[in-house]
C-alpha cells in the first residue's frame, strides 16, 4: 500500500509559489533597472565626455548637432551606437547558448550586467577616466558602461517583453499623462488598461530620475567611484532574485 509523505509538496502548490515568485519578480526587476540606467547614464555623461550610455538616441542628437556646428566631437560617441549593437547580438547569442528562459535567463543577463559594471568600476578606480574624458581611457570605460546598458535592453525584452522600457523615458512619461488624463476624464477612457499602465511607467519614470540625482550627487563627491552605487544595485538584483 503506497504512502504519501506528508512533507512533500504537491505539484499544483510548486506550480502556484513558482507564479507568485514570478509576478513579484517582473513587477520590481523593471523599476530597479531603471534606477540603475539612470545612475549609470547620468555617471557616464558627467564623466566620460558627455556620453550618455544608456541612451542611443542622446548620443546621435549630440553627434549631429557637433557635425553640422563643428564642436570637439568625441570619437567614444559615434563608437558606443555600433558597440550597443553587438552588445545585443552577443547578449542575443548568449541566450540561445544558455537554452534558458523566463526567470532563469534574466538571472544570468543580470549575472552579466554586474560583472560589466563591475569591470567599469575597477577599471575607472585604477585609470581615473574622468581626468582626461575624451581619452582613450574614457573611452573604454564608456563602451563596458554602453555594453552593461545594452545587456539590460536585451534582458528585458527577452524576459519581459511586455515591460515598459527603463532607459527610454520619453515614452514612459507620455503613458503617465495620457494614462492620468483617461483616469480623470469622465468620457469613455482613448486607451485600454490604463490603470496598469500608469502603474508600470510610472514606478520607471520616478526609478529612473532618482537614479540620476544620486549619481550626480555621487560624481560630485565620490569622483570615479560614484561607479559603485549601480553596481551594489545590480548585486543586489541578482540576490533578491
Amino acid at each position: 500500500m503506497s504512502t504519501i509523505d506528508p512533507g512533500a509538496t504537491h505539484p499544483s502548490t510548486s506550480s502556484s509559489v513558482d507564479a507568485t515568485a514570478r509576478s513579484r519578480f517582473e513587477k520590481w526587476l523593471p523599476t530597479l533597472l531603471s534606477v540603475i540606467a539612470g545612475m549609470v547614464d547620468l555617471t557616464g555623461f558627467l564623466s566620460l565626455g558627455n556620453l550618455f550610455t544608456a541612451h542611443i538616441t542622446g548620443n546621435l542628437v549630440v553627434v549631429g548637432a557637433l557635425v553640422v556646428r563643428h564642436g570637439r566631437l568625441n570619437p567614444a560617441q559615434i563608437l558606443a551606437i555600433p558597440v550597443f549593437i553587438l552588445a545585443v547580438a552577443a547578449t542575443w547569442l548568449l541566450a540561445k547558448a544558455s537554452g534558458r528562459r523566463g526567470a532563469g535567463l534574466a538571472r544570468l543577463l543580470l549575472l552579466v550586467q554586474f560583472l560589466l559594471l563591475a569591470s567599469v568600476l575597477i577599471f575607472s578606480v585604477i585609470t581615473k577616466p574622468s581626468a582626461n574624458p575624451h581619452g582613450l581611457m574614457a573611452g573604454i570605460a564608456a563602451m563596458m558602461a554602453v555594453s552593461a546598458m545594452a545587456c539590460q535592453f536585451a534582458l528585458l525584452r527577452l524576459t519581459l517583453p511586455v515591460a515598459p522600457s527603463t532607459a527610454v523615458m520619453t515614452g514612459n512619461l507620455t503613458n503617465t499623462v495620457l494614462s492620468l488624463l483617461d483616469r480623470q476624464s469622465r468620457t469613455q477612457p482613448l486607451m485600454a488598461d490604463d490603470t496598469e499602465r500608469l502603474r508600470s511607467s510610472l514606478p520607471l519614470l520616478v526609478g529612473f530620475f532618482l537614479g540620476c540625482v544620486v549619481a550626480a550627487a555621487a560624481v560630485t563627491y565620490l569622483g570615479d567611484w560614484a561607479w559603485s552605487f549601480p553596481v551594489v544595485l545590480s548585486g543586489v538584483a541578482i540576490a533578491l532574485r
